[in-house]
């Protein structure tokens, strides 16, 4: 990887990184949370078989969204979407959006930004068999590998020490950027 993918390979781990997986104490919560992002993708299929199937999020909602509200159809409607919410280990923050127009279907933007560059996304996932998740995620349709795992060592939070994070990073069948983390040591 060069030297400008560790830089900011370093600053994503270390910026998503909490010493403490516990929510944040009453006194310390600030007046508002990440509820979710959505990805508007183009094949909304493909991109389950990714995020729930290789990463093992779970489906809490998914509706066909149609304007008017009273139309049973895409025929009968104006505007129509399908919308899916995915979640990893909590039901209000950090949640994962899937956004796929049916009608009238829009097209994808002509250049994709390119990785690490302003205007990209970077999602990063802390896997508990990043082996797995790995070999699960590369292998959907779309999937481009940017990085395989490999261990990385990053300053600790006391800078006395290294905290040690498999890292791997890949972009989905739609061209956003995933980081797939493991983590190998506790965090203090």
């Amino acid at each position: 990887m060069n030297t400008c993918l560790r830089v900011v390979a370093l600053a994503l781990v270390l910026g998503t990184m909490q010493a403490d997986s516990a929510p944040v104490a009453d006194e310390d919560r600030v007046p508002i949370d990440l509820r979710r992002t959505t990805l508007i993708v183009k094949n909304i299929e493909n991109s389950l078989t990714f995020y729930r199937d290789a990463l093992g999020l779970e489906v809490i909602y998914d509706h066909r969204i149609r304007t008017p509200r009273e139309a049973r159809t895409d025929e009968q409607a104006d505007r129509s979407l399908r919308l899916v919410f995915l979640r990893s280990n909590d039901d209000y923050v950090g949640i994962v959006g899937l956004m796929q127009y049916m009608k009238p279907v829009r097209p994808a933007p002509r250049e994709a930004a390119a990785p690490f560059s302003t205007g990209s996304i970077v999602m990063l996932f802390n896997a508990t068999d990043l082996d797995t998740t790995f070999a699960k995620a590369r292998a959907v349709p779309g999937v481009t590998v940017l990085s395989e795992p490999r261990l990385t060592k990053y300053p600790s939070y006391d800078g006395k020490g290294t905290i040690s994070v498999n890292v791997s990073m890949l972009k989905d069948p739609d061209g956003f950027i995933i980081e797939l983390n493991q983590l190998l040591e506790e965090l203090h």
